[in-house]
């Protein structure tokens, strides 16, 4: 904890040192205030028409455009901070550059393209998020993280080749332990093995100098955007991947991350609810692409992906399709939203959905309410036992109109649901790392695993309904709030992109 202070702390001074800077040379100019005022209300307005212009979701632009409105000096430099800054930040060009490079690679068999003409939801994958629909796939659902860890021991034991390790969060303790010491000796006995973490997201777990100390155990290692106290503030975007792939044979996504808490040991907030998926197959295929892009992003050192592509010509034949997907904040795409939304819009009988955080914009809303009026069974799953309260109070804003418009919102009582899964008409479900608020839908490198007419989504719907029955359905009088929380969480609204 003391090193996550530390490092929190010469993070916040540098950007500190940035505002002041800025303000400094805005009092040096004090005796022109008009002229300098005046600079900043045209630059915020360019801004703001800029913002109507390309705005993904006006709920997520709306705080920085009223700040611009009300403050054009601290809303100019909360745009160039928050920003995506495409175009300014060496680590996104890189990566952008990466996404462009790898495309050749994700190729939708055609065969499978002819199959899925008429279906939008699949469709739409292959053609615009990029990734091929697949068949052919063994796919396993583990409706906790201790039973995934499990398994994920066993294939590591197996590899021969590579082990590609991509997580939002690394922690030492028996899960990562256990991890580590099968990746020291597989590097010993010439595997490739990569891990790739998130930095802000090991903040308060591993040191600064901790991929130099695999890097002395063979192990190959990038925290990705590396916080510092001058250029690691201005990029927003976090990778929250959770990708595991073994040999090109086999690949593990899901809710969990890497610690203790995802396998409920230690855990601060009761039972810790969370899946993990296991595939063998050709859909195993996009997980590496994906993994492999992100890593040339900052180590080019694979000139040809397909190296790392396992045959399963000879696997027996297996219907159902299979689309692993990645969503980007640095294309046009908001892939992970448009998915959800799809299903929503499409469903039939119901829709049940497991999500930690509930921090949604009208659209979503809108969708939800709407098929229940159409006579869809929404259900939903929040937490029993918050991990933020303050992200709570937010997510509960957004139950009350769920609730009134008719959807059945759950808190799951025995502790904290990290799942983030939806599951449809008994054919459909997605399984990956997107929640339902703006950092996921819109800032974060995130990814999902869309499955339609396979076996695998009957126990993705047994999951949701075993949980359920352990969870206690919010009233309408639970969902109003009082005077003050109501003023509380409109103000809590109107940040709610920037949590």
């Amino acid at each position: 904890m003391k090193m996550a202070v530390k490092r929190a702390i010469i993070v916040a001074l540098g950007l500190l040192f940035q505002i002041l800077v800025s303000i400094s040379i805005y009092m040096f100019f004090i005796e022109h205030i008009f002229i300098i005022q005046l600079f900043f209300e045209v630059i915020g307005l360019l801004l703001i028409f800029n913002l109507i212009r390309n705005s993904k979701s006006y709920a997520y632009t709306l705080p920085i455009i009223i700040c611009l409105i009300l403050f054009p000096l601290i809303g100019t430099l909360l745009y160039i901070i928050l920003s995506n800054n495409k175009n300014r930040s060496k680590t996104l060009k890189n990566i952008k550059q990466s996404e462009a490079e790898s495309k050749k690679y994700l190729k939708q068999d055609q065969d499978i393209r002819k199959e899925i003409e008429d279906n939008g939801k699949l469709r739409y994958l292959t053609d615009f998020s990029g990734y091929p629909v697949t068949k052919n796939n063994d796919v396993n659902y583990y409706p906790v993280g201790e039973l995934a860890f499990e398994v994920m021991l066993e294939e590591l034991k197996k590899a021969e080749k590579f082990i590609f390790i991509e997580y939002f969060i690394i922690a030492h303790g028996k899960m990562w332990n256990s991890i580590l010491e099968i990746l020291e000796e597989k590097a010993k006995n010439g595997v490739d093995v990569r891990v790739m973490y998130d930095d802000m997201g090991c903040i308060s777990t591993l040191k600064k100098s901790y991929p130099e100390e695999l890097e002395k155990k063979g192990i190959k290692c990038i925290a990705f955007n590396r916080l510092n106290a001058i250029a690691g503030v201005i990029m927003n975007n976090r990778d929250h991947r959770k990708i595991l792939v073994i040999d090109g044979k086999v690949a593990f996504s899901g809710g969990i991350n890497i610690a203790d808490e995802y396998i409920n040991i230690n855990s601060k907030y009761g039972h810790w609810k969370d899946n993990g998926i296991r595939i063998s197959g050709d859909a195993v295929w996009n997980y590496t692409v994906m993994f492999l892009t992100m890593w040339n992003a900052f180590r080019k050192e694979d000139k040809d992906f397909n190296i790392f592509k396992y045959d399963f010509s000879n696997k027996k034949e297996i219907t159902g399709y299979v689309a692993p997907y990645g969503e980007t904040p640095l294309d046009d795409e908001i892939t992970g939203e448009d998915v959800y939304l799809n299903i929503i819009n499409q469903a039939n009988k119901y829709v049940y959905i497991f999500t930690p955080y509930l921090i949604i914009d009208t659209d979503m809303i809108n969708a939800l309410n709407l098929a229940v009026k159409r006579g869809v069974d929404v259900r939903i799953v929040i937490p029993g036992i918050p991990d933020k309260k303050l992200v709570y109070t937010l997510s509960e804003s957004y139950v009350e109109p769920l609730v009134k418009g008719g959807v059945k919102v759950y808190r799951y009582t025995p502790g904290f649901v990290h799942s983030k899964v939806f599951v449809s008409d008994d054919n459909i479900a997605t399984v990956g790392t997107i929640n339902m608020d703006y950092r996921s839908l819109y800032l974060h490198f995130e990814c999902g695993c869309y499955f339609e007419n396979i076996s695998v989504v009957q126990d993705v719907k047994k999951d949701l309904l075993d949980t359920i029955e352990k969870s206690h359905e919010i009233s309408k009088k639970e969902a109003t709030p009082n005077t003050f929380k109501a003023l509380w969480q409109s103000v809590l609204r109107l940040v709610a992109p920037l949590m």
